[in-house]
């Protein structure tokens, strides 16, 4: 039942906390003194600057903006206080400027209540550390030394647990302890709770949280402190009490440990379920690139050794002036096939038949993988108590519940929750695809520009009195349009990320998930296009629709594309070299070079200023002033998507190029260390948010490898010479002897007449320009191998999807017992809890020694 909502009354959660703060489950309720408030429980950090040297000389409308900014402030922190927070400021100021700190913290009764409200998971009893890696059990099974595996100091543990009630505050763990019972990640997670939602104005016009204020420039910055300084002590490793951060980046962040394990178990602790599940997705995509690029590497060596033994290849380099082959153009030169020997090596080194049995194995290995890391996933959701997140525990974003009209019952908790109607969500959606259809329709456009770029530049290149450089007009025509291509697609990304959040905010999710799964959909589908609109092209356009001499094809008035001497695969090859290698140098030099100019940037406007401490004359930098120096964490989409690209490059045109895969490794080799360094040493701390898996990305790659089965079998079927070659040697001559004057049809009897002189051009075509029954026979072959192909590989797909189970039984035994415990934890009939409580105290045969199996 739809009801139309009524106005948050503010004073609600004034009194619960009062009233909490009295009640005796929660033990004393102490103020901090002012250094305990400034140094030890400072859960968030707001910033703000103001600029003394303006003064009177700024206009009506900046002064009327200075003001409004310096109200919602004013009023923002007042509600912050009238919420039960502890309001501490800390000023940095010199003679032109002033830098406002203000520190935040929550107090017990605070926690308690939204620790409740938010469905937080808390422990309930302590299980042995059950961490594996199936590497490390198979090389311990092999009896060989592990390399990767190291010792990280102070593991953390694993619980069972179960959402968080303040009625059963003592059947939780350390509930004795109010310092420790709380973790900082779970700290940190309610304080942004309490700023996403508190108003500082009428909230029915957006006027409330953090975000909107950080977006109005009313504040410069918000976020949690990292705990302490990443160095470590002149002791070095040995020194007691290393932090969680110096820990992080001894033994994961520094570039000496690419070749050690990741502690996913304190990056989770450290930086919440989000982030790590992103870094142990990432781990283990690099580590099952390492059998793809040792065989893909494998399969290029045999092309170097093929392309000097290969009978077509010779006979095309020995034909000297025996293939006079027909202009490219108009006003273009007849040319030599022999002048493109270099070319068609080239193309050797990728188009063998190693190249069809590498793309079977990756289609397979592809599936593979992703079997593989829904288990991984399900093992780590569960073990950091996110297993049922998305379903049960994730509450509305605070957008959503500002702007949604009414309220209604959720059919699974049973509470009052905001609501917005699936069919006017519906209709958003449809006018947002419009938007996006739309987007895409311009980047086809600057696909076809870039196609008749190199029309165009094939032609004038072609018409210049060089032999040479005639030969290789298409080559060059290719290569500068790949760098053309390159430059529009980093343009157009930049432009369409930025509309794709306004619609996604206009679309109206429940929650951060669906608005980030929303997100991330509009982006991938913009970019898919995008990177991979020109390798399409070229895989299974290009060379198809070219006519014969005398009666070519045109596009608006330019003659179509024909594929180079070498193959249309060499050059797809060398559009994925460009694409996916270009791009990971970009982004890894923007990743190396642009936060470090930033960072002595901030640190140089920040310190370069005679600071003098009002409250306090401090004669060293502050913690918040240090992380107030680091760049703001920008989040994890980008990391994502960066990756899911190159699984793409990996997959779906592996057919040409099979050292994609090495340098995908190489290139995440790299990444891992670079993203860790950055979340450790180089940006503010993220709010630790919670996550059950990789979100909509999971399906986008399922997707990816069901495209890479298809796209590969038509690649080998209709862009390689491996069916042709096959055709020839069982038909005419098994040493392929012949095979390229078999693949070179003669131009008609009408053009050979205009130009006095006969030509060859590639194609399967009769004298008179009809296709010849071989094109039929060759056609019908392709046609058979595409459907067998992907036949056979979707059906070993789905054969190791029944053998693999999705979550391992070790993990269904481990979220029974956790619900049964949470269920005695919870229950009213405290006799009953206490009868079973004791036996639940010892490890039980059935229970302990079953998960330990």
């Amino acid at each position: 039942m739809l009801r139309r909502r009524a106005p948050e009354d503010n004073t609600v959660l004034i009194d619960m906390a009062l009233g909490m703060e009295k009640a005796d489950s929660y033990g004393s309720i102490s103020q901090p003194d002012e250094h305990q408030a400034a140094t030890c429980r400072i859960d968030f950090v707001l910033v703000w600057e103001e600029d003394l040297r303006l003064g009177q000389q700024q206009d009506s409308a900046t002064q009327d903006k200075r003001h409004t900014h310096m109200a919602w402030r004013e009023t923002f922190l007042e509600n912050l206080r009238t919420a039960g927070l502890h309001v501490d400021q800390h000023l940095v100021q010199d003679e032109h400027s002033r830098v406002h700190y203000i520190l935040l913290s929550a107090p017990w009764a605070v926690l308690c209540y939204y620790a409740e409200d938010l469905r937080l998971k808390l422990p309930l009893q302590e299980l042995p550390n059950q961490a594996s890696n199936w590497s490390a059990s198979l090389l311990r099974w092999l009896g060989i030394p592990n390399i990767m595996l190291e010792d990280v100091p102070d593991v953390p543990p694993e619980y069972y647990s179960c959402q968080f009630k303040v009625s059963k505050l003592s059947r939780f763990l350390r509930s004795d302890n109010q310092d420790t019972f709380f973790s900082c990640t779970h700290r940190h997670q309610i304080l942004f709770e309490i700023l996403a939602k508190t108003p500082y104005g009428d909230d029915k016009k957006g006027l409330f949280g953090i975000e909107q204020l950080l977006s109005q420039g009313a504040f410069r910055a918000a976020f949690p402190l990292h705990e302490g300084p990443f160095t470590t002590p002149p002791e070095g490793l040995w020194a007691p009490g290393l932090n969680q951060r110096q820990v992080l980046f001894q033994y994961w962040a520094r570039w000496g440990k690419w070749h050690k394990y990741q502690p996913l178990d304190h990056v989770r602790r450290y930086f919440g379920e989000k982030v790590a599940l992103y870094f142990a997705w990432l781990g283990f995509y690099t580590g099952w690139l390492l059998p793809a690029a040792v065989v893909g590497t494998l399969v290029f060596l045999v092309g170097c050794f093929m392309v000097f033994s290969d009978t077509p290849t010779q006979e095309l380099c020995s034909s000297a002036d025996s293939f006079q082959m027909c202009p490219l153009c108009l006003t273009c030169p007849f040319w030599l096939l022999s002048s493109t020997c270099a070319l068609a090596q080239a193309g050797r080194l990728f188009d063998h038949g190693g190249t069809v049995f590498f793309s079977v194995l990756v289609a397979l290995w592809a599936v593979l993988f992703l079997e593989c890391w829904k288990r991984k996933s399900a093992a780590l959701a569960y073990r950091w108590g996110c297993f049922d997140y998305e379903d049960t525990e994730e509450r509305p974003r605070p957008q959503f519940a500002a702007s949604a009209p009414t309220t209604a019952l959720n059919p699974i908790t049973g509470e009052e929750e905001p609501y917005f109607s699936p069919r006017s969500r519906t209709r958003r959606m449809l006018a947002s695809s419009v938007l996006v259809l739309m987007m895409v329709a311009m980047v086809v456009i600057c696909l076809m520009s870039i196609i008749l770029y190199r029309a165009i530049m094939a032609i004038l290149v072609s018409r210049l009195n060089n032999t040479l450089l005639a030969a290789w007009a298409s080559r060059i025509a290719s290569l500068s349009g790949s760098v053309v291509n390159l430059f529009f697609i980093l343009v157009l990304s930049k432009v369409y990320v930025a509309l794709a959040h306004i619609l996604t905010r206009w679309e109206m999710h429940r929650t951060q998930t669906q608005f980030e799964d929303a997100f991330t959909l509009k982006v991938f589908i913009f970019q898919f296009v995008n990177f991979y609109s020109s390798p399409i092209y070229i895989a299974f356009f290009k060379g198809r629709f070219v006519g014969y001499p005398g009666n070519y094809h045109t596009l608006l008035g330019v003659r179509n594309e024909e594929c180079a001497a070498g193959g249309c695969l060499i050059e797809l090859a060398q559009e994925l070299l460009v694409i996916m290698v270009g791009k990971q140098i970009i982004n890894n030099v923007q990743e190396i070079l642009i936060p470090k100019l930033k960072g002595w940037w901030l640190k140089f406007r920040l310190r370069s200023k005679k600071r003098k401490v009002v409250a306090s004359a401090a004669a060293s930098q502050t913690p918040w002033e240090a992380d107030y120096e680091l760049l703001p964490c920008e989040g994890l989409f980008d990391e994502y998507l960066k990756m899911v690209l190159q699984f793409g490059f990996v997959t779906i045109f592996v057919a040409a190029c099979p050292l994609a895969p090495l340098f995908a490794l190489l290139n995440n080799w790299v990444e891992i260390r670079l993203d860790a360094r950055k979340f450790v040493c180089e940006r503010r701390r993220p709010v630790a948010q919670r996550a059950q898996g990789v979100g909509i990305w999971f399906p986008i790659l399922t997707g990816i490898a069901h495209l890479a089965v298809i796209s590969n079998a038509v690649l080998l079927a209709f862009s390689s010479e491996f069916l042709p070659r096959t055709y020839y040697r069982w038909t005419r001559a098994g040493d392929l002897r012949g095979f390229v004057n078999f693949t070179l049809a003669r131009a008609p009897p009408a053009f050979t007449a205009a130009h006095n002189r006969t030509c060859r051009y590639r194609a399967f075509r009769e004298d008179d320009g009809h296709y010849s029954g071989t094109y039929w026979n060759l056609l019908a072959i392709r046609l058979a191998f595409v459907i067998v192909f992907e036949h056979v590989v979707f059906y070993i797909g789905w054969v190791l999807n029944l053998l693999v189970p999705d979550i391992p039984e070790s993990v269904q035994i481990k979220v029974k017992r956790e619900y049964y415990l949470a269920k005695q934890a919870l229950a009213e009939n405290e006799a009953l809890l206490g009868t079973n409580g004791a036996k639940d105290n010892q490890p039980s045969a059935s229970g302990e020694s079953g998960l330990t199996a």
